[in-house]
């Protein structure tokens, strides 16, 4: 069987990170005989980050009505199936089913409702399979009735920290009881000024409190002057290597205002870090409140501040929660994420 996977996001995001991880699982388990094609842009970093995966083929397409005509001549085989990953990829999967016939699927990222737009409803109720990757985006789109739709969640990573370079980013910040947050610096997305307004809060109150920011945006030049008076604020920007600090915290705090799944939180739970999130969107797919981890109202940095207190003053509850979250991790391995879909794109092509 070769699968097409379709993903032309101009950056590297979650859905750039579970697309990747699922050719790779893919590609690993061997599917009879399986091969794959990326379509995907010219400076995708997806195309670095897979290069010399077994039996998959790139392929240029820089928006919707590009690489088609070609798609098949650089691929082992005719393509049999269209996995479109994005919102850009699934206007491109239904081009090209109108184009040659091929069958396609569409995974849903985003907990927002789809535009009812005419070329939205041509494309999802064509499609052979619609997936959610959580409870709210698939009642999302079973609102539309554009047909049925399949659960499959995201899947931790599997991200192997180096316990070297984890130790020297500790000692960083001796004696400190790190909270830390990942995520692309967007505050309307992934709420940061919720968490740096809690920094505010516990700034004279809980001083042994650090709190670290990975990642970049948009917003991160804004913020940082916004907050340049906290003291305990570290911005570390972009890391290659995230796993090495994101095991050297005590706590994950995630303060999103909306959010498909949020697969960073399985990758600390796997790594073994207590969370504290916001009940939003999917998060509560996999945070089960005084379970797995905490939830907080969105835009709440009181109760964000107080939770993130609660779980400093309590190290058995840090070990409560994280043992709760360990335990449900089987569901959201890549392997279990790539055997559902191989399920599927078995039923839609025989």
């Amino acid at each position: 069987m070769h699968i097409t996977h379709v993903n032309l996001a101009r950056g590297f995001r979650g859905g750039e990170r579970q697309t990747e991880l699922l050719i790779k699982t893919l590609a690993e388990q061997s599917y009879n005989d399986l091969s794959q094609t990326l379509v995907c842009r010219h400076d995708s970093p997806m195309r670095q980050h897979l290069h010399g995966v077994a039996k998959l083929d790139f392929q240029t397409a820089n928006h919707q009505l590009a690489g088609h005509v070609h798609l098949g001549e650089t691929s082992l085989d005719d393509t049999q199936l269209v996995h479109a990953h994005d919102a850009k990829g699934v206007h491109w999967a239904y081009l090209h089913y109108r184009l040659k016939g091929t069958p396609y699927l569409i995974t849903r990222r985003v907990d927002a409702p789809v535009k009812r737009k005419w070329f939205n409803q041509q494309s999802y109720s064509h499609a052979s399979a619609r997936v959610a990757l959580s409870q709210v985006i698939k009642r999302l789109l079973e609102d539309n009735h554009w047909g049925n739709v399949t659960l499959i969640p995201s899947a931790y990573a599997h991200l192997m920290p180096s316990p070297e370079a984890t130790n020297s980013f500790r000692e960083d910040f001796a004696d400190k009881f790190l909270v830390g947050h990942a995520g692309a610096v967007v505050d309307r997305h992934k709420g940061q000024r919720v968490l740096l307004q809690a920094a505010l809060t516990l700034e004279h109150q809980a001083p042994d409190i650090q709190f670290v920011f990975l990642g970049d945006g948009k917003d991160a030049e804004t913020l940082k002057e916004e907050y340049s008076s906290l003291q305990n604020v570290s911005w570390l920007g972009f890391k290659s290597n995230i796993a090495d600090y994101l095991a050297g915290l005590d706590v994950f705090a995630f303060p999103s205002r909306n959010e498909g799944l949020g697969s960073v939180i399985l990758d600390v739970m796997q790594l073994g870090v207590p969370v504290i999130a916001t009940d939003v969107g999917g998060i509560p797919d996999i945070v089960k409140h005084d379970q797995t981890g905490l939830l907080i109202p969105s835009g709440d940095a009181d109760a964000l501040a107080n939770g993130i207190l609660q779980l400093k003053d309590n190290s058995d509850l840090r070990q409560r929660l994280t043992k709760g979250a360990t335990k449900n991790l089987d569901q959201y391995s890549p392997q279990t994420m790539a055997e559902s879909y191989w399920h599927l794109y078995q039923s839609i092509v025989n």
